[in-house]
Order: structure tokens, then sequence, then C-alpha cells
């Protein structure tokens, strides 16, 4: 058994994670249109059919604009917390919503989802690892600081999207007001690439074979730089920025001592 991943889009203006398998897939948020997920999952040759749930990691705009109307059309439970429901104004047919608590996994057809705490400045804010037999993904974005809650879903991972969101350097000489940069760097906003790059050095399980370099600032990161200084560090994981502007390519995960490679790539950049 075998994961496929992809991210749809990942940053400000919009973030959707697909994980699956042959038989059943999740997508963690849905902050781009229901027509924008649409298409590039049939340029990934992914198919609506296998998707069975939807997960709210919370209520900011960017992980929910194209939620109601995904679920709706294509009848799909929503997972998400009663105090990220309320401050979302999201509104989903009550037969479509499911709740989940942290730390408590939820089966999904031949998936388990499970969500965790993380630091984030939003009412109830969770992170998810994905698991299909001994196979592990995580969606790790929107993080304020590395938690243990972090660091032990972090070392469990064969692959994961993991923010690094700005770099230190562009973000103080920026022209974001103070009050913003505060925000972002303040320990429930955002990770840097320092910050995500020593959690990746100090906890990086052997068998991780991808790093999806996630929810890059458009102002304050450049895709090269972040791409640059993982790679400098890493030899045996692949390292992968995903784009604020279109759809990675689709990455099969296998376990430890197997191939893990893309499955196929788009005819558009990833910057």
């Amino acid at each position: 058994m075998c994961l496929f991943v992809a991210s749809l889009n990942s940053g400000s203006n919009g973030n959707c994670y697909y994980v699956g398998n042959d038989h059943d897939a999740v997508l963690i948020d849905a902050g781009i249109s229901c027509r924008e997920t649409e298409t590039r999952m049939a340029r990934l040759g992914l198919s609506m059919r296998k998707v069975r749930a939807i997960f709210v990691s919370h209520e900011h705009s960017d992980h929910i604009r194209g939620l109601a109307v995904l679920a709706k059309k294509h009848n799909l439970p929503v997972y998400i917390t009663p105090l990220t429901l309320l401050h979302s104004g999201l509104q989903i047919a009550a037969g479509l919503l499911r709740s989940f608590c942290a730390d408590v996994p939820v089966s999904i057809g031949s998936l388990t989802v499970t969500p965790f705490n993380k630091l984030h400045d939003a009412a109830e804010p969770h992170s998810f690892t994905i698991t299909c037999g001994d196979l592990k993904v995580g969606v790790f974005t929107d993080l304020g600081a590395v938690c243990e809650n972090l660091i032990a879903h972090f070392q469990q991972c064969h692959a994961a999207f993991l923010e690094a969101n700005y770099d230190e350097e562009m973000l103080e000489r920026g022209s974001y007001p103070y009050h913003l940069k505060r925000r972002i760097r303040g320990g429930k906003g955002h990770l840097s690439n320092k910050q995500a790059l020593a959690l990746f050095e100090d906890y990086r399980p052997y068998f991780m074979s991808h790093l999806f370099l996630s929810h890059l600032s458009k102002d304050n990161n450049c895709p090269e730089l972040a791409l640059s200084l993982f790679k400098s560090r890493s030899t045996e994981t692949e390292i992968v920025v995903a784009s604020r502007y279109t759809e990675s390519a689709l990455y099969q995960i296998a376990g430890a001592g197997q191939i893990a490679l893309p499955v196929l790539s788009t005819q558009f950049s990833l910057f």
C-alpha cells in the first residue's frame, strides 16, 4: 500500500492538500474555490469520487474559502470542531457536519486521520496526520512555534507538508507594519525558515522521503531561498516547494527503503 499526496495550493491566498490511496482520499482544508479544486485535481488525474471527507484546520479564510460549495456539490462530510465552525461563519448542511477531538483518530475508509492541537491565533486550531497501514503523512502549517505535539508527530512521518512561512531578515526589512510583523513571529503566527529547518534537522526520521515546504509568504520569503536552505542540509529527503499559484506534482509515498517519486508533473511553474 502507498499514499499519494499533492498540494493543490499553499499560501495566504488559499490552502488545500490531498492525501489518499488507491481507494480513499481526504482533503485537508479547502481554501481555494470549488472549481479550482476540481480543475487542479483533474490535471493531476485525481478523482473527486475518491475523496471521502474534508478536514478543517481552523477558520481563517485561506483555509475555508471554497469549503461550503465544495462540500455541498460533492456531498462531502466536513470534519470541523464546534468552536471553529462558530467562528468561521460557514453555512454547512447539518447532515454533512462531523466533529472531531484532538488526539482521537478518525477512520475514513482505509485511512486514519489524527488531529492534534497546535499553536496559532485561531479559535481551536489543529494539525493532522493521515495514516494508511504503516505509512504516515503530516500536514503541519499555520504554526506559531514548534511544540511537543508537533515534534512527536513529525518524527513519525514518511512525508510532511511543513510550514516555512518567512525569512527572518526579509520580514524585518519588509514593509509590513510592526503589529503584523509581531503577529507573524509572536508564537501564535507562523514558522520561519529557520524554525522549520531546526525541526527538520533535529527530528527528521530516517525514513522521511519527502518534505514539502508550505505556506510560504509572498512578501517575506522566496521559494528559491527556502529550497536552497533545506537542500543544503538534506541528502536523503527530497525537498519540494508547495506553490501558492498552482498544484504540485502528485507524489507517491512508499515505505522505508522503497522509491517515492512524482507520479505526474504539471506543466506549470512551481514558483
